[in-house]
């Protein structure tokens, strides 16, 4: 490729880009529509200058986004929670899809009455995005609610219903199986086989290998073999035959339970960002504008049938399983566009005859369009919903809730869990106020895990860390970091994300007690300070001190920021008028 041509691509990508999402954010419209629209006008159907004609290309290789959001979302999804969901996944999973390609299949047979290709279209398009869809919920902090998780379950079975699928196109093109050695019996043992192995690998084989890459302090090995087990999970997955999204997510949800999980997801958010983004400018480059004004109202009226029976099906499906309706109007709406897996459909059912080449357009620009459209059938399904809340009469969602299992958030956050974040971590545990803890020493983390301690590897100075839904609702970070810059790089990065959340620090000295509190921290004690106030104090009992003066003296030193040690004897001289306010005693102690 030549790197000028290359070059060029890239800053007409990323001028295009930087104004579209402006100006659709601008109006509330979102960044998706914006990368969409990106994508229109910078593929080659359009007018003007172009990044590639190779578009298939490069929707294949943006689908690494779509992989990684997966895998993060498996980081978030213990296997408990999805076992909640089974319900949900097995039960309304596959009759959406059977309800839904039955009810497609029937229009596009009134349409052109042609039995497979009916069947192949009907069952294409009962798919949804989970690029879009997933993306859109954790943008909004969704994928946890009813909705969310309902809308969850449907697309992780569309994705187990890939296998039968792509079995099927061949079948319905008297084609039968390509060869007798990828028979359908064959290929679910091989897909099972495989989720098996990535289970497997998932639970025992990565974390020991992450343990060993984090005990030795190689944190560039610890990302690369976090990003090679994601993809040699999609890999796997994709060699049975399934969604290569499908891998990744199994390979993150056996990995949310390691103590590695907050690290490795703050270590991948940043690249998964930038790839859903080209993800979803492919997407938009794949509409082939000429080819829909040779036939807008054919092409008009698949999308609003599509959209319509999906949403229609998806609603009342919902209800008999008991969502409620206000959660059935948001998942109906949601789950309405046609989804990225139905490339590889078409493409297949192109090769061999079940559509044409016209179709094949027509069908592709079909799911590009209703996928651009789905920011807007969300907004038109919450709008929905809210109306139906309000005459309900009722604050929040109806129906119980999926998540009957879930943990309680954590309240704060201890930055190091030596001897000093332990026993902060001790007091907070026998107060039941739930914390959460990060250490970068593997072994330590290894061994108070082992007790039964909230504690995970990794940096609280990493700022991709706090992206972490586990970290979204803290209200006090105790930090107890050791190491000088380490401890005021952390403060820093806080303090510029939280501007109101308090933070406790403990401190070597009077020096760094001084950097941390001009860093942003709300309080610092000096250890080895408060350690010789303590001794002293005994001492002074000892020699025949009273108790209540020897915690005046305490008091005064604290209260005039250890002016006494500062500046010495002459500095302060407390008295027994002295009042404390607080830990600052009043005016009868010189300012520093």
């Amino acid at each position: 490729m030549d790197p000028t041509s290359f070059v060029n691509s890239a800053v007409l990508l990323l001028l295009v880009a930087s104004v579209t999402v402006a100006i659709f954010r601008r109006f509330g419209l979102g960044s998706i529509i914006g990368l969409l629209v990106t994508g229109i006008v910078v593929g080659p159907h359009t007018p003007g200058p172009f990044v590639t004609t190779e578009v298939d290309d490069v929707r294949r290789f943006t689908e690494i986004g779509v992989v990684l959001l997966l895998f993060l979302i498996g980081l978030e999804m213990k296997p408990r929670r999805l076992w909640e969901l089974r319900r949900m996944l097995f039960g309304l999973g596959s009759l959406q899809i059977v309800v839904c390609a039955g009810a497609i299949a029937g229009y596009f047979h009134l349409v052109e009455p042609s039995g497979a290709k009916s069947l192949v279209l009907g069952a294409t398009f009962a798919l949804s995005s989970t690029a879009f869809v997933m993306q859109l919920l954790k943008d909004q902090g969704e994928i946890g609610s009813r909705h969310g998780q309902t809308a969850f379950a449907i697309l992780l079975m569309q994705d187990l219903a890939v296998v039968p699928l792509l079995a099927m196109v061949p079948m319905l093109a008297d084609a039968g199986p390509v060869a007798k050695d990828i028979s359908l019996g064959r290929q679910i043992a091989t897909a099972l086989l495989m989720v098996g192995l990535v289970m497997a690998a998932g639970r025992y084989l990565v974390p020991r290998a992450l343990d060993h890459l984090a005990r030795t302090n190689n944190r560039e090995a610890f990302l690369l073999s976090a990003m090679a087990a994601m993809f040699l999970a999609a890999l796997a997955m994709e060699h049975a035959g399934m969604s290569m999204a499908l891998g990744a997510f199994l390979m993150g949800m056996m990995l949310s339970t390691s103590r590695y999980a907050l690290q490795i997801e703050a270590s991948m958010e940043p690249h998964k960002g930038l790839l859903m983004s080209l993800f979803f400018v492919a997407v938009g480059m794949s509409v082939d504008v000429g080819s829909l004004a040779e036939q807008p109202l054919e092409f008009l009226s698949h999308v609003l049938a599509i959209i319509l029976i999906k949403v229609l099906a998806i609603y009342l499906l919902c209800l008999m399983f008991g969502t409620g309706r206000a959660t059935a109007l948001r998942t109906s709406f949601l789950l309405a566009q046609g989804g990225e897996f139905g490339f590889v459909l078409f493409g297949a059912a192109k090769a061999i005859g079940v559509v044409d080449d016209r179709q094949f357009v027509l069908a592709v620009a079909v799911i590009s369009v209703t996928m651009l459209l789905t920011p807007l059938l969300a907004g038109i399904g919450n709008r929905l919903a809210r109306r139906q809340i309000d005459r309900a009469n009722t604050l929040s969602d109806d129906g119980p809730t999926l998540q009957t299992a879930s943990e309680p958030e954590p309240r704060a956050v201890i930055a190091g869990y030596g001897r000093v974040g332990h026993t902060v971590g001790t007091i907070f545990g026998s107060n039941r106020i739930p914390f959460i803890a990060f250490d970068t020493n593997a072994a330590l983390v290894a061994e108070w895990r082992k007790s039964g301690h909230p504690v995970f590897f990794g940096e609280v100075g990493d700022p991709a860390l706090f992206a972490s839904a586990a970290l979204q609702h803290v209200e006090l970070i105790v930090l107890t970091i050791n190491e000088y810059d380490t401890a005021l790089r952390a403060v820093k990065l806080i303090r510029s994300r939280f501007p109101e959340l308090k933070i406790v620090a403990r401190a070597r000295d009077l020096a760094m007690c001084d950097a941390l509190l001009q860093a942003g921290v709300s309080q610092a004690f000096p250890e080895t300070l408060e350690a010789s106030l303590r001794l002293a104090a005994e001492a002074l009992e000892a020699l025949g001190s009273s108790q209540d003066d020897a915690e005046l003296i305490l008091r005064g030193v604290r209260g005039t920021d250890y002016a006494l040690v500062r500046y010495g004897p002459e500095s302060v001289i407390p008295t027994k008028n002295s009042q404390s306010i607080g830990d600052r005693t009043t005016d009868e102690y010189p300012p520093r």
